[in-house]
């Protein structure tokens, strides 16, 4: 059962998702009255669940799934370019730091490893 999600499409998975999910919540409540035979299956069903969810974001980045459009991923590569950007800067400050004293390197230093603007 581990790959058996490999080969469904994209509704199917859905479907999957939403079945996997109806058993889960059944069985936690199972679970509470006490009359569960395999108590591991809360386990495995979880696994299952995250494996489904998996297939299903690697179809919507795949551009499968009208919610995962084309803006989408544009804003994804601008969330990467801000991070980027964030990363030159505190290289910059590093380096300037290196060229000033040995103090105000050590202190640009420890700002720029504790995430300041």
């Amino acid at each position: 059962m581990k790959n058996s999600f490999t080969e469904l499409k994209l509704d199917e998975l859905l479907a999957k998702r939403d079945e996997l999910r109806r058993k889960y919540f059944d069985l936690r409540f199972q679970l509470v009255v006490g009359h569960v035979e395999n108590p591991l299956e809360k386990r495995n069903l979880r696994r299952h669940i995250a494996r489904v969810e998996t297939r299903i974001t690697q179809h919507r980045m795949a551009g499968e799934v009208p919610g995962a459009t084309v803006a989408t991923k544009a804003v994804a590569k601008a969330g990467n370019a801000r991070r980027s950007a964030k990363a030159a800067k505190a290289a910059d400050a590093v380096a300037s730091a290196k060229a000033a004293t040995p103090v105000a390197s050590a202190k640009a230093a420890t700002t720029v490893a504790r995430g300041a603007k």
